[in-house]
Formats: C-alpha cells, sequence, structure tokens
C-alpha cells in the first residue's frame, strides 16, 4: 500500500492549493456527468453523491464508512442527509481540515479497519482510494489479489446481510503497455513516459488490472449488483480541476512559493507537480486507464 509518506506526497504538501481551488471540502474523486458535460463541475459531484446515497443507502440514522475520505466531502453529504459518517485517511493534512469542520475522521491505514476498530456499519464507500491500496512492490511481488481479497473480507465483516459498499476505483486499460516499458526516460509523448509521470504523482501505488480483478477478489463476501463505467466523466471533471487549480490566485501563489525548497531538492516533486501535464487525463484519453462505479452487496 502507498505509505503515509506516499500519501502526504500527493494530498498533505498541496492541500491549501487544492481547499483553495477546489473549496474546503474538496471532492477529489471523479464527478458524474451521465454524458451531460455541460453541468457544472459542483453539480456532476452532486449527482455523484446522490447516486451513492441511492445505492447504499444513505439517510436518517444511517452509520456509512467512508474509507480514505480525503477532505471530506462525502462526509459532509451524509451528515447533510441525517446520516452518522465515519472516515479514514492516511494523509495528516486532510484529517486536519475535515476535523476543522466537524466530521468524525481518523488517521488511520483503510486496509486494516474492522469491526473492533470503529463498530459495524450499515454501509461502506471508498471513492478513489482503492488505487493506493496495492504498491508496486507488492504487485511485483505476487500480493495483490491478496490484499484486496483481505480489504473485502474486512469490508463484508463490517456490513449486515444486505449491507452494499460502494467502490469507485481506476483501474488500468485495454491499452495499457507491459510494466517493463513504463520509464521516465521514454520519449516525452510517449504512454511509457506518461504512465512513469503517474507513477511519480501518485508514488507507492499500482492499480488493478481491470474490474474483472475486482469483482474476482470481492467473492464469495460480496457480490457485484451493479456497474456503470466513468472513463469520460473523468477526463471531464480532470478538466474541471485543471481550471480551478491553474486560476491566478495571490494567495495560491505564496502558497506554491513555499514549495520552491521543496521543488529545488527534490526531482521526483519537480517532475509530479512541474511538469505541465495531467498524467491522469492523458492516460484516460488513451484508454491506458479506465475508471468504474461499483456496488456491491454482502451475501448471506
Amino acid at each position: 500500500m502507498a505509505d503515509k509518506d506516499d500519501i502526504d506526497f500527493t494530498y498533505s504538501l498541496t492541500d491549501r492549493v487544492f481547499r483553495l481551488s477546489l473549496g474546503e471540502l474538496a471532492d477529489f474523486s471523479g464527478a458524474k456527468y451521465d454524458g451531460d458535460f455541460s453541468m457544472s463541475l459542483e453539480d456532476a459531484q452532486r449527482r455523484k453523491h446522490e447516486y451513492v446515497a441511492e445505492q447504499i443507502g444513505i439517510g436518517p440514522g444511517r452509520r456509512v464508512l467512508d474509507l480514505g475520505c480525503g477532505w471530506g466531502p462525502l462526509l459532509n453529504f451524509i451528515r447533510t442527509r441525517g446520516g452518522e459518517g465515519v472516515g479514514v485517511t492516511l494523509s495528516w493534512a486532510q484529517e486536519a481540515a475535515c476535523r476543522r469542520h466537524g466530521l468524525d475522521v481518523h488517521l488511520q491505514d483503510a486496509r486494516q479497519v474492522d469491526r473492533d476498530t470503529f463498530g459495524p456499519f450499515d454501509a461502506v464507500a471508498s471513492l478513489g482510494a482503492f488505487e493506493h491500496f496495492c504498491s508496486p512492490d507488492e504487485y511485483e511481488a505476487g500480493r495483490q489479489e491478496e490484499i484486496y481479497r483481505g480489504i473485502f473480507a474486512r469490508v463484508a465483516g463490517l456490513l449486515p446481510p444486505g449491507g452494499r459498499f460502494y467502490l469507485q476505483t481506476m483501474v488500468f486499460g485495454r491499452n495499457m503497455i507491459p510494466l517493463e516499458q513504463v520509464d521516465v526516460h521514454a520519449p516525452r509523448d510517449s504512454d511509457a513516459w506518461y504512465l512513469a509521470l503517474l507513477g511519480r504523482q501518485f508514488p507507492g501505488s499500482w492499480l488493478p488490472a481491470d474490474m474483472n480483478q475486482v469483482v474476482r477478489c470481492a467473492q464469495p463476501g460480496l457480490r457485484l449488483v451493479s456497474s456503470s463505467n466513468g472513463r469520460l466523466d473523468y477526463i471531464q471533471t480532470i478538466t474541471e480541476w485543471g481550471k480551478r487549480t491553474g486560476a491566478r490566485s495571490f494567495r495560491k501563489s505564496l502558497l506554491k512559493l513555499r514549495l520552491v525548497p521543496r521543488w529545488l531538492t527534490s526531482p521526483d516533486f519537480r517532475l509530479a507537480f512541474t511538469s505541465g501535464v495531467s498524467a491522469n487525463k492523458v492516460c484516460f484519453e488513451r484508454e491506458l486507464l479506465d475508471h468504474h462505479r461499483l456496488v456491491f452487496e454482502k451475501t448471506g
């Protein structure tokens, strides 16, 4: 799994820039446009939350766990619906931001949450965190499916019979190239270079091979009840993020200046944050990556 330092590199260092660009409860996972790309980013994110609520049952008295909760947008939505939300993250900055807004968030490895940690839940959700649950080293050691099966077993242990788990995750796409070709020294516009850049922007993280691998690892404790593809929605989401993070702001400029020492001392930081391109957007466009919204139900 991406460890705390990896997560801090991706999310904590630029925490305030994200919040200034996307709002205090920054929603850093793919929105749901359903083909209507005239919709605002905010409306598409709201549509996603409403979809999650419909699929797993979010409402008064319902207790919901958010694995990898980010800056707490889903937890806030759960609160507005009268439910009780509990979230976990490995980013100290995200935890602090969530707690400032009165959200029940803990600095905790999502892979280790079980019934003894916070008790049982009526439903569980994870939007974008699954991508960080297996590291490249763990993949190369042949442990990926073992890790996924362990996560799904823990989630099933949190739920009552018929309880639901909403999982939104990237996977590798149909045009994914062999791992040994991925190289940061490859030609700049090549698939190999963009995938290497993605690895620098999200260190310590390795994606599922495809949706089938995820569904297979969920069995027998959880069965798939619905799925939808979000690749095009994610491309539009990243486009809208780019407009907001790229918008000039005196406060953001000051925050970026504070990162200059890191820029000077870390080649990985320079490549990840000042390459001038969105690696994940290009990878989605080239179908090196894909994206799925999966709804599981506990069997038995």
